[in-house]
């Protein structure tokens, strides 16, 4: 184990020493990328808060960057939802919260859809073994989580509960424009990262056809999506789904563990090193003044 351990590491080293990949035109492009990237997730951010309280480009950039340094050690990033609260004043964190789980919610209904569908023409074309007694039961489970809470909130009276009473009333009568502008977001933003990691694909000189590289690449999201994580990881746990699923594509283990890792210092690493400038700078809301 030992040794093929030093095997696969060495076999990293060699392959990120490689001049002809750090050339400026691939570099370019990924750092381009990356910036579309984060630039629909931060528009996506200005675009959801608006209705609560406008605010600039920069300040959702803060925001959205500062928010994801302090998220990076947390499990599936939850310490997003307090870090962005703390912009805000407190009698505003309640709202903070509930636009912040739209936010995220938008983009894994986006993972889901291509998952799904992605995972289907896998198994179907690659004969990928899934665990159906499994996926059913975990489907069942879920069905069952949504329909308790369902049951539960229905049998709870909101009237007596106001905090309750008013997030629910806040999510029924969000601007659904907001949330359809903010669904096309999360969908372009998904296609770009995707994208990302083909072209990492091709960079390698790896031979293979973008649909079936979407197959993989959808699939691993989705699979992704449902493990619990620290953000910090996150490139361990891609990794690994995707040496699975590549493997069928005939890949080399040791590009698809670069290319992960790659795309998370791109798309993680380097903007929460941006994001600890804002960290750093970070100055508390003033408090609004009562009349």
């Amino acid at each position: 184990m030992s040794t093929n351990n030093t095997l696969v590491f060495s076999k990293f080293l060699e392959l990120t020493s490689k001049p002809e990949l750090f050339s400026w035109k691939p570099t370019t492009i990924l750092l381009l990328l990356t910036t579309l990237n984060w630039f629909l997730e931060i528009l996506k951010w200005q675009t959801l808060i608006k209705p609560l309280k406008p605010i600039s480009f920069f300040e959702a950039t803060t925001q959205s960057l500062g928010s994801l340094t302090v998220s990076l050690f947390t499990p599936n990033r939850i310490g997003e939802y307090g870090a962005k609260a703390l912009f805000y004043n407190k009698t505003e964190i309640s709202k903070i919260v509930s636009i912040n789980g739209l936010h995220n919610l938008l983009q894994l209904i986006a993972t889901i859809i291509f998952g799904i569908a992605g995972l289907l023409f896998f198994s179907k074309n690659f004969h990928l073994e899934l665990n159906h007694t499994k996926l059913s039961m975990g489907v069942l489970v879920f069905t069952s989580l949504i329909l308790s809470a369902y049951f539960l909130l229905n049998k709870t009276d909101l009237k007596k509960n106001i905090r309750i009473n008013k997030l629910l009333n806040f999510i029924q009568t969000y601007p659904k424009s907001k949330i359809g502008l903010s669904f096309c977001f999360s969908i372009t933003r998904y296609l770009v990262f995707s994208f990302q990691f083909y072209f990492l694909l091709l960079t390698l000189n790896t031979d293979i056809s973008y649909l079936n590289a979407m197959m993989g690449i959808s699939s691993m999201y989705l699979l992704a999506s449902v493990i619990p994580s620290i953000a910090v990881f996150d490139f361990a746990i891609k990794g690994s789904i995707a040496v699975y699923l590549f493997s069928f594509l005939s890949i080399d283990p040791i590009l698809i563990i670069y290319t992960t890792t790659i795309m998370w210092l791109l798309n993680f690493a380097l903007p929460s090193l941006i994001g600890s400038y804002f960290v750093l700078n970070f100055k508390w809301p003033k408090s609004p003044v009562s009349a």
